[in-house]
């Protein structure tokens, strides 16, 4: 059962994504931040298997999180996530060494799908 952490600093984005994984028996939900260095921490507490990730968020953003989360643990996937799809947004997360991309907007089960890695 891949442990997830989810990060994005809008606090209605984290109790939707919350509920997403709450909602799928597969998943384990081990914890939410509202920041880039608050998301590192909580990776480096829980070890989470996959991290959602929001691309802009307070204190260094998604790529500084990324790679920090990456240093860390270099099994972790990392997903980011956006409202955009394209873009320089995109660019830096996955020199940052995000494994995937989600668009906000995604249906939740495409969204726990990602999360479980299929």
């Amino acid at each position: 059962m891949p442990r997830v952490l989810i990060a994005d600093d809008d606090p209605v984005m984290r109790m939707l994504l919350t509920a997403v994984v709450d909602n799928d028996p597969a998943l384990e939900l081990v914890g939410a931040a509202e920041d880039a260095p608050q998301a590192v921490e909580l990776a480096r507490q829980h070890g989470p298997d996959v991290v959602l990730l929001d691309v802009e968020m307070p204190g260094g953003g998604g790529p500084h999180a990324a790679r920090e989360i990456k240093r860390l643990s270099p099994t972790t996937r990392v997903l980011a996530l956006s409202a955009h799809a394209t873009g320089e947004q995109r660019d830096a997360m996955e020199t940052a060494g995000a494994d995937g991309y989600v668009v906000k907007g995604t249906p939740p089960a495409e969204v726990a799908k990602a999360l479980r890695g299929h």
